[in-house]
């Protein structure tokens, strides 16, 4: 694992990292390489042309005729440029082309990566406060982005622009030395003062990529929580709260901008004093008879081909930093080893369903505790309920039964084997879970319930919906089964949880507040069909209903992360502890007593 010092040394950790990236297109690169190297050479015909150009028309016009003789120049001067421009034409073609399919490709594997590794990770990942939606989104995006510019700009840019530089200073060297190393004095200077830029910026673009970061996941938590907002009448409040972000990026931004404008205008203000220079020196080697009146134009226009690059230094070292501060989080994301879900070698095969919790501690990783000292077992072919009062540990008991945690200590054993040897996949293909709210997929209700069983027929899938009392209803859309799942209501889309879980028909039912979004008479079906889902299976539910509750075979009192009590609804009833005061306000909450009145007449 890469640790996290190394993100922040250099350029070279940087390069480390993203070359296994590029490495699969050598070839195209080489081709690349080629074309630059071609095209480097090809960017000097000019200046030369132009030196041979003038020195000629000199001496032409020293003799008698000039014309007939300059016409036949003309002609070979205007053929070679031409030549020289269709073949500038093709090889910017191809850098381009190549450029732009190495940057798509890189581009396109650095962001499917990122989606492999995220699905590997264990769901403590994702719980800690910095991986939060709009934090990674942000790392991922902005990282793959800056990459795949600096992938771009290397092969489409820099390259190119510091090839044809050191091709035109050794042609300098070449015609004069003198000249020659006019021009690279400069170089140091103006690259000194590129890399002080550099420096006084790095510390400003790390901070703007943590204020994009919460101004990605504060949006995002806008749009999550809109009904919540605007029930409250909190639009100003939230507004006010994206505004003092803005605000500190606007800031950032601004210093980022003040100091790229002064290193700009000192950069442009050196490069114009190398020209002085190189003019001044040039026009006093031709006067003293060094050279011909051509090489004047030809040294700034070979100093132009040199000083090129170096005015684009603050854009390379731009890209650079911010591919060094964006690839941080990037690659944080994906070498984050420690991450890795890893499961055991056991493969869950003919699976019974009796665990046992014994001597359970839990903690989430943002610190706070939810289990302490668990102790209980889940009969197979049972029903159990698991009852206790909000944060009591129902929902994290789920969550390591179903291997999404570790516990800190203590062990879990399913049919007498350490959950911890199982291997992940396989355990849960045998497990089905339905959530209070279940996430709907972007797509049709066929596709969604689909997604319980990926080979199922039409006929299962149909089969599955009316179990969950879901078929009539999709038959009243315009669409049936094709219909756009989101935006079905909630009650129909816990339904088509449900169908899943029939679809997906495993030995084991982890229910976590199955019936919580559905109405009365839908309520009363999904029990229905539950009932007789349970039949044989380990089935654990989470629920304030108390039919649900009432039919455990099992029930299990949680209150505050311990286990309190434990055993049949009568028993536990007339113990008249914790369970009795959750069920004695369950049935007050209901106006039981009003009902039965009702009933009774």
């Amino acid at each position: 694992m890469i640790q996290k010092e190394t993100y922040n040394q250099s350029f070279k950790a940087l390069f480390q990292n993203l070359l296994p990236f590029v490495k699969p297109y050598k070839g195209m690169i080489a081709g690349t390489l080629l074309l630059t190297l071609i095209g480097s050479f090809a960017a000097q015909v000019n200046p030369i042309l132009v030196n041979e150009t003038v020195n000629r028309v000199e001496e032409l016009l020293r003799q008698p005729d000039p014309f007939q003789n300059g016409m036949r120049l003309l002609l070979i001067i205007s053929a070679i440029m031409i030549a020289n421009e269709l073949l500038n034409i093709g090889i910017q073609f191809g850098q381009k082309y190549f450029g732009e399919k190495i940057r798509i490709q890189v581009g396109s594997d650095l962001s499917q990566k990122a989606v492999d590794r995220i699905l590997s990770y264990k769901m403590s990942f994702f719980a800690e406060p910095g991986n939060q939606t709009g934090y990674l989104e942000t790392r991922i995006n902005r990282g793959v982005e800056s990459l795949i510019r600096l992938v771009q700009n290397f092969f489409l840019d820099i390259l190119p622009l510091f090839s044809t530089a050191i091709i035109a200073l050794v042609v300098m060297f070449n015609a004069n030395v003198y000249v020659g190393l006019m021009a690279l004095v400069i170089i140091p200077v103006y690259f000194y003062v590129s890399q002080r830029q550099a420096h006084r910026l790095k510390g400003w673009r790390r901070e703007l990529r943590g204020h994009r970061e919460r101004k990605n996941h504060g949006l995002i938590n806008i749009i999550d929580s809109i009904t919540v907002i605007k029930s409250f009448v909190r639009e100003k409040i939230e507004g006010e709260k994206q505004f003092e972000v803005q605000m500190e990026m606007l800031d950032n931004q601004l210093q980022t901008r003040r100091t790229s404008y002064v290193f700009e205008s000192l950069k442009s203000f050196i490069q114009q004093i190398g020209v002085v220079l190189i003019i001044i020196l040039t026009v006093y080697l031709v006067l003293d008879g060094q050279m011909g009146i051509g090489a004047i134009m030809m040294h700034i226009m070979l100093f132009r081909n040199v000083s090129a690059p170096i005015s684009q230094l603050h854009r390379i070292y731009d890209q650079i930093n911010d591919a060094l501060i964006y690839a941080d989080g990037f690659f944080e994301v994906l070498d984050n080893d420690g991450a890795v879900e890893i499961g055991g070698p056991v493969m869950a095969e003919d699976v019974q369903g009796q665990f046992e919790v014994r001597d359970v501690n839990f903690t989430y990783p943002n610190g706070k505790q939810a289990l302490y000292d668990v102790t209980l077992s889940l009969e197979k072919g049972k029903t159990t309920a698991i009852v206790g009062l909000s944060g009591a540990g129902k929902s994290t008991l789920i969550n390591l039964l179903s291997k999404f945690y570790k516990p800190d200590d203590g062990v879990i054993t399913l049919d007498g084997i350490d959950l911890e040897e199982y291997e992940n996949g396989s355990l849960r293909d045998h497990i089905g879970l339905v959530l209070q709210k279940n996430h709907i997929f972007k797509g049709s209700i066929y596709d969604n319930i689909l997604y319980g069983k990926i080979d199922a027929t039409r006929e299962e899938v149909m089969e599955a919906s009316v179990k969950a009392y879901l078929h009539d209803q999709v038959l009243t859309l315009p669409e049936g089964y094709d219909a756009d799942a989101s935006n079905l209501s909630g009650g129909q889309q816990q339904r088509i949880a449900i169908a899943r879980l029939f679809l997906k028909n495993p030995p084991v039912i982890f229910l976590d507040e199955p019936t919580a979004s559905l109405d009365a008479i839908a309520t009363e079906h999904i029990k229905m069909s539950l009932d007789a889902i349970k039949e044989g299976r380990t089935v654990v539910i989470i629920s304030h209903s108390l039919s649900q509750i009432v039919d455990a075979d099992v029930i299990h009192v949680l209150k505050e992360g311990r286990l309190v009590e434990t055993g049949s609804h009568e028993s536990l009833y007339k113990l008249d502890g914790e369970y009795r005061k959750i069920f004695d306000a369950s049935a007050r909450s209901l106006n039981l007593g009003k009902m039965l009145d009702t009933l009774a007449v």
